[in-house]
């Protein structure tokens, strides 16, 4: 079967990160990208769960914007960190 190249731009650290992986498992990168392609095209979904972070929803973001203008008003209160332990 004919080869092709993909050419893709990722941040260099992720790259770095991504390289050390693939070692680490006995594969090179083109190997795991290629993985990653076929079980795509296989199942016709990406092999993983792909949703928002909770933290940019909609109703967190109003709820920060009214903190935020409560703090300007000066309606804020000071007070001590609560740690929880696992």
């Amino acid at each position: 079967m004919a080869q092709s190249t993909l050419s893709i731009r990722i941040n260099s650290e992720d790259k770095k990160g991504f390289e050390t992986f693939c070692e680490q498992v006995g594969m090179n990168a083109s190997v795991a990208v290629n993985m990653f392609v076929k079980t795509v095209i296989r199942e016709q979904r990406l092999p993983f769960e792909v949703k928002a972070d909770p933290f940019y929803s909609v109703a967190n973001m109003e709820r920060l914007e009214r903190s935020v203008k409560q703090l300007k008003a000066g309606k804020g209160k000071e007070h001590e960190l609560i740690e929880v332990e696992d």
